[in-house]
């Protein structure tokens, strides 16, 4: 299937591993100029060298995107590489687990910064481009946990379904000028998240039997998804927060 957004220019966050680099992956394949922004210098260049495989321009910017100031300069450097942004995904490492009682305001903070407000200022960068040329799309990358409240993750469950919020309101105010904005939730994917949080490989096997497809998510599955909603043929999608969980949420709605 061609997805339509050949030579379309994406920014990806937290690009250079994980669901982030798996994204990049999944747009360039499509055809897709991408610029991938992170903290860690060695993994960026590693994720350039990667990406360039698959024969597209490809730019790095090391970026930190708690930082205020990141947003906007990661997207003005994109539009001086590579263009003017067509498709932004906002992905960025989760933060730290913990109980409510166990996390302090300052925990707060920079999970509101990283997982939220960082999403915030990407968008308000993006936008008023897109929309002038009335064509864009930004997709989230949180957690299931946006969902369904998830033990022992309150700083992921605020700040995740915080941001399923905002989509679903971009989503309403920004449509009749040709964007889209959804929301991707992924479930349990082999990341080093996943592996931190379970406690090894040998807990993360045990975690995928429980899921109803019998196994833990690759990180190809949730980037292919984020370019599937990236494109021409997700047009009539917006606003939705979609699950990639293999079936293991049981929340209906």
């Amino acid at each position: 299937m061609d997805l339509g957004i050949s030579g379309k220019v994406a920014l990806v966050t937290g690009g250079s591993a994980g669901l982030g680099l798996a994204a990049a992956r999944s747009l360039a394949r499509e055809g897709c100029d991408v610029c991938v922004c992170a903290r860690d210098p060695e993994r960026l260049a590693d994720a350039v060298v990667e990406l360039q495989e698959f024969g597209k321009v490809v730019h790095a910017v090391l970026a930190d995107v708690e930082d205020p100031d990141s947003a906007r300069r990661v997207v003005e450097e994109t539009r001086e590489v590579l263009g003017p942004v067509d498709i932004l995904v906002a992905n960025a490492g989760g933060p730290p687990p913990g109980r409510f009682d166990e996390v302090g305001l300052d925990d707060w903070d920079v999970a509101l910064q990283r997982n939220l407000l960082a999403t915030v200022r990407l968008a308000h960068a993006v936008l008023p481009g897109m929309r002038s040329r009335g064509w864009g799309r930004i997709v989230t990358i949180t957690s299931r946990s946006a969902r369904e409240a998830l033990d022992g993750l309150v700083l992921s469950n605020a700040t995740r379904s915080a941001v399923a919020g905002l989509v679903r309101t971009l989503a309403r105010e920004v449509g009749r000028d040709g964007v889209r904005v959804n929301n991707v939730l992924p479930g349990p994917i082999e990341t080093d998240r996943l592996r931190d949080l379970s406690g090894g490989e040998e807990a993360m096997r045990r975690r995928g039997d429980g899921v109803p497809v019998g196994r833990i998510g690759r990180p190809e599955e949730v980037g292919d998804v984020v370019a599937f909603l990236a494109s021409e043929r997700a047009s009539y999608v917006n606003g939705v927060s979609l699950l990639v969980d293999g079936g293991e949420s049981r929340v209906i709605a």
